[in-house]
Order: C-alpha cells, then sequence, then structure tokens
C-alpha cells in the first residue's frame, strides 16, 4: 500500500528539474549597460562600430564588463551605474551625429548556456525595475476637427472638379459642443440639390441638412456619431501603433502601451533610465512624400555637386544617392490605411495603400502622365543630437531625409496602390508601419509623468523579497513544530512551489510588479492548507483506530475534493481578477493562479510521492505527525 508507480516519480522528478533550470537565470541578476541601437534607416551597427567604442572607453578610462553585438544592435555591460552614466555620454558624442540611438538599460546577466536553452529571467515591472509611466491624453476634437477639414477640401475639390458653382465652402459650428459641420452657400436651389446628389453619392456616411435665408441656399454635411467614434477609435489606435514603433528604438524589454479609457494612453517604460530622451522619443515628428524620381539625369553626377534645376538630391538608406523632382506629389497625411501582403504578380513582397478620397484623386492626377516611370518614398524626421561644447551637453536637432522605397509606377494609382521592389517581407512589413505610424493621427499631451529611479525599485525588490522570506520561513516553523516529520515533507513541497512559480513565470516571459509578489506572499499562506487538511485527516483516522497505511490512503484520498472545491473557487476569483482589474491588478491575479495550481502539484502529487518513499510498502507502527 502506498506506492507510486517509477513513471509517476519519473514525473515529479522531471517538473522538479524543468522547474529548477528555468528558475536559475533569475539568480544572477542585471548589469547596468548601454545600449546603441542603429537608426531604423542607415547604417547598421558591426564590429566596426564595436571598436570605435571600445577605443573611446579606453581612452576616457572608463573600465566596461563586456561588450557584445546583439540583435538589437552593441550592448556595452558595465560594474556600476556611475561607469554606466558616463560612458553613455560619450558614446552618444561619438555616435549621435550618425543617427545611432544611445540609451540606458539594464541587461539580464544569463550565462549564454541557459540562454541557448531558452531560460530567460522574468521582467520586472516598473514598480521593481524603476523606469518611466506617462499617461498621455489624445486631442480628440482635434481629430474630429481634421477630419471636417479634410471633407471641407473634399467638398471644394469634387463640385469644381464637376462644375458646380458654389459661392464658398466652411467649417462651421463647434467640435467640443458636437455640432460641428461643414457648410456649401448657394446663390440658387437648384446647384443645390445638384450638389446634394453628388456629395451623398461620394460621401453617403455624412448626415445632410438644408436651410436657407433671404439670399442663399446652404448644405450642410455633418458627421454622424458612428463616424465620430470611427475616428476618435482610429486616432487613438493610430496614435497607440506610432508610440509602440518609437519606443522599440529605445530597445525596452516588455513595455506596457495600452489603451486607458476611450482618449488615454499609458506608456510604461521599465529599465529606462534616460527619461528626457525617451520623452523624445515618443514627441518625434515625422512625414512622408511621394516625388517622381529624375530619371533623366544621373544621379551620380548630381552627388558631385552638379544639381540640375527643379531636383533636389536625396540617398537610400544604403547611401546610395537618388536625384528626385522637387514638386511633391503627394504627402503621408492623406495615408489612411497601409498593410504588407504579397504580389500577385511578381510573388514578390509588397505594401498595400489606402489614401482618403481627397488624397486618392490628387495622386490619380499626379500618376496618370507617369505610368512606367520611377516614384520615390521620402521620409523625413526631426533628429535630436547632442554634443559636447565648452564642457556642456548642447542639444541641437537635425532634419534627416531618406529614399525609403523606390519603385516603378505600373498604372494610374489612386486612393488604391501598392509599393513592390521591397527586399523581403520584414522589409515590407516594417515600410507598411512605418506608413501607418509615421505620424500622431492627433496630438497628444502627457497629462502625467512619473519617474521611478533603480534605488527606488530595488528598495521595493528588497522590501518584496523579505516579505517572502518572513512568511515563507514562519510557515516552515509551524509545519515542522505542529506536524513534525509529515510537516519537514510539507517544507520541502512549500520550497518546490515557490521554484515552480518563478519557473512559470519565467517561461510564459511575464512581468513581476509589486502586486504580483504580493500573490506569491499568498500563496506560500495558501500552499500549505492542502497539507494542513491532509494531515488532520490523517490524524482523524488515526485516533478512529486505523492503521497508519490505511490512514495515509484514506487522508489523501477524502481530503483531495476539499482541496479542489477551496482551490477552484479562489482560482476564478483570480480569473475575474484578471479578465476586469488593470495593470496592477491583473499581476496579482497571475501570480496567485499560477500558486495555486503549482501548490496542488506540490501539495498532494510532491508530498505523496514523498511519503510514500518513506513509509510506503512497510510495517509501520507509528507516524511522525
Amino acid at each position: 500500500m502506498n506506492r507510486y508507480p517509477l513513471w509517476k516519480y519519473l514525473i515529479i522528478i522531471f517538473v522538479i528539474a524543468i522547474g529548477a533550470l528555468y528558475a536559475l537565470p533569475n539568480l544572477y541578476g542585471e548589469d547596468p549597460a548601454v545600449q546603441v541601437s542603429a537608426p531604423p534607416r542607415g547604417a547598421k551597427i558591426d564590429t566596426q562600430v564595436m571598436k570605435k567604442v571600445e577605443a573611446l572607453l579606453e581612452r576616457r578610462g572608463i573600465e566596461a564588463k563586456s561588450m557584445s553585438l546583439t540583435e538589437r544592435g552593441l550592448l556595452v555591460r558595465f560594474k556600476n551605474t556611475e561607469s554606466q552614466i558616463q560612458a553613455q555620454d560619450e558614446i552618444r558624442d561619438l555616435l549621435s551625429s550618425r543617427g545611432y540611438i544611445t540609451a540606458l538599460n539594464l541587461a539580464p546577466s544569463t550565462p549564454e548556456w541557459l540562454s541557448d536553452l531558452g531560460a530567460l529571467p522574468m521582467y520586472l515591472g516598473l514598480d521593481l525595475r524603476g523606469g518611466v509611466h506617462f499617461l498621455m491624453e489624445v486631442d480628440m476634437d482635434a481629430a474630429i476637427a481634421a477630419s471636417i477639414e479634410r471633407y471641407r477640401g473634399d467638398f471644394r475639390s469634387l463640385m469644381r472638379d464637376n462644375k458646380i458653382r458654389y459661392l464658398s465652402v466652411s467649417n462651421e459650428g463647434s467640435v467640443t459642443e458636437g455640432n460641428a459641420h461643414v457648410e456649401v452657400r448657394f446663390r440658387d436651389a437648384d446647384k443645390r440639390e445638384l450638389a446634394r446628389k453628388l456629395l451623398r453619392k461620394e460621401f453617403p456616411d455624412l448626415v445632410y441638412t438644408e436651410a436657407q435665408d433671404e439670399k442663399y441656399f446652404y448644405l450642410r454635411g455633418a458627421i454622424s456619431e458612428n463616424e465620430i467614434r470611427e475616428t476618435q477609435k482610429f486616432a487613438l489606435q493610430q496614435n497607440i501603433t506610432t508610440l509602440r514603433n518609437r519606443v522599440n528604438e529605445l530597445g525596452v524589454a516588455e513595455p506596457v502601451i495600452q489603451q486607458q479609457g476611450v482618449d488615454r494612453i499609458v506608456v510604461q517604460l521599465p529599465g529606462v533610465q534616460d527619461t528626457a530622451r525617451a520623452k523624445e522619443i515618443l514627441g518625434a515628428t515625422a512625414t512622408l512624400e511621394f516625388r517622381m524620381v529624375a530619371e533623366e539625369h544621373s544621379a551620380a553626377a548630381a552627388a558631385k555637386g552638379r544639381i540640375p534645376p527643379g531636383t533636389k538630391l536625396y540617398h537610400e538608406r544604403n547611401g546610395t544617392p537618388q536625384l528626385l523632382q522637387k514638386q511633391v506629389m503627394i504627402t503621408g497625411d492623406y495615408i489612411v490605411d497601409a498593410s504588407s501582403g504579397i504580389d500577385q504578380q511578381s510573388g514578390g513582397p509588397a505594401v498595400f495603400i489606402s489614401l482618403d478620397s481627397k488624397g486618392g484623386r490628387i495622386f490619380l492626377n499626379a500618376t496618370k502622365e507617369n505610368v512606367g516611370k520611377l516614384m520615390a518614398v521620402v521620409f523625413i524626421e526631426q533628429k535630436t543630437e547632442y554634443k559636447k561644447i565648452g564642457g556642456e551637453t548642447v542639444k541641437s536637432k537635425r532634419k534627416v531625409e531618406e529614399v525609403i522605397n523606390v519603385a516603378r509606377i505600373r498604372e494610374r494609382l489612386g486612393s488604391r496602390f501598392q509599393i513592390t521592389g521591397l527586399d523581403s517581407t520584414d522589409e515590407a512589413r516594417d515600410l507598411a508601419l512605418l506608413l501607418r505610424a509615421g505620424a500622431l493621427a492627433a496630438p497628444i499631451d502627457i497629462v502625467e509623468e512619473r519617474t521611478v529611479g533603480p534605488s527606488l525599485g530595488q528598495d521595493n525588490i528588497d522590501q518584496g523579497f523579505a516579505s517572502v522570506i518572513i512568511g515563507f520561513v514562519l510557515v516552515l516553523a509551524f509545519m515542522a513544530v505542529y506536524y513534525m516529520g509529515f510537516g519537514l515533507v510539507a517544507n520541502v513541497a512549500l520550497a518546490l512551489n515557490l521554484v515552480l512559480i518563478v519557473a512559470v513565470l519565467s517561461i510564459m516571459q511575464a512581468t513581476l510588479t509589486l502586486p504580483g509578489i504580493a500573490g506569491i506572499v499568498l500563496t506560500v499562506g495558501m500552499a500549505v492548507d492542502a497539507n494542513v487538511l491532509i494531515f488532520e485527516r490523517i490524524r482523524e483516522e488515526l485516533r478512529a483506530g486505523v492503521s497508519p497505511q490505511q490512514a495515509i490512503d484514506q487522508g489523501y484520498g477524502k481530503a483531495f475534493m476539499t482541496i479542489a472545491d477551496a482551490n477552484v473557487t479562489t482560482l476564478i476569483a483570480a480569473i475575474v481578477l484578471f479578465a476586469m482589474g488593470s495593470g496592477p491588478i491583473k499581476g496579482f491575479a497571475i501570480t496567485l493562479s499560477i500558486g495555486i495550481l503549482t501548490s496542488m502539484f506540490t501539495a498532494i502529487v510532491g508530498t505523496r510521492g514523498v511519503i510514500n518513499l518513506i513509509y510506503g510498502g512497510r510495517r509501520v507502527k507509528k507516524l511522525s505527525i
């Protein structure tokens, strides 16, 4: 009686080994580091850049712990934050003029052999690791006003193209008061009727009303409630996409960029110590321009200084010169959507672009005479650079203009067209993201800014760790004194439970926050509940005169349903917290849920296996309980 088959022990050993392996990276901590990233469209980071940085640090007497090339660029580790901050200033002065991005970071010091096995430390949230928190408010009134302004231009262009005479087209009403609309003024009712039919056909989603006075006839077009909601939703989602794209430049692990309410965005950047740099990235401006390539002239000759009139010299991301016409065909302000895919004709990667109605008409007119010719997409961005002048770091801004794509126009292009000639699907996806998120859809204001220093984050870690240890030790002492040998077995299961919780969080690459630590502390107390129920049941059986072997078997068997009921109800509460709670509450719910599941395994399967090893298959007169 009370024997486990070999396969059950093998499963327990396997779970313990995997848990220990994936929890191990969390013991190695993090190093203060400087992350050097290449510009999104420009020179790459290679060994030459690394040698320059290495030589610079040697000249300045700054000792680096290690230096390596990663997928994100160059990572330089240091022994302390003083060397890290000093090195950042020097490296930024060296590389910022070439567009490289230098940011402070905290890099995991996990051994390579563990990383190769996919064993990585769990991420720490803003309250533990330090970093910056921004609460941004999207100006929804500006988004709606911009939409109405586009309609005003569309109305004017459409009526002019169809030779419908009107006196004026203006924006009337107030967005704030909810009565903003486009108003067209006519001299007679017949022209108004022609315009109404045309506009209703072209823009069916608008709500049209008519009015007149002693002199004029009016046609008013207002955005419907449904379109207002869609405009606001689009502005919010596009701004989130834009911010996420910009945050990637900082090399932040597990950034939090999420919607809060109907018009606010929360941005949390754990591990970011350079808050000024973070604000500059989030507030950066970017625009796009479509221009024709001046194929009748030599770009190479223009690069030597002979630029023909009416043209302008640009360069591609790899440095190749491109001579473009000065006249801009269309800007990225008219782009409403962009997605990557596969070109049906060539089978190569492509980017599918959608313009608004006004942009479609402009582009149609601009491309109908240029079929078969090359067109270029120019990306324009304001870059911030840092230079040391007189011992002080001076910030300056530089305008960057790069050709990100050159493609041949196959046919007349309207509101929807595609860009081909890309090297890979990754490049197509990046370009689509750039076209969608090159600029903010609506202005944003930072309404709240908080900085959590690494020291405060370390204090939270120390206090949280102390709370876990204190609770853990008290539970161990109680179990060992009250349940003797069985209590020691439960203590082993409790320790294993903590290891498994950390392992699961690391495997999931979940973000541990201070409420998450609270969930772990609660789990420590709850983890022994199952063993208490089992051990008390065994005691009852022994008092009833049952043999020790039968008491063990009935104690585990009869207590199982009670344990399951108690844990399932707590798990349901944790799931509800996760589904309906915000970020910190979700962190608490995750650790609580994981702790419930692992504690059931360790308390029921784990302790039963150890007890079976000690007492199973033997004649026992007395239990140490």
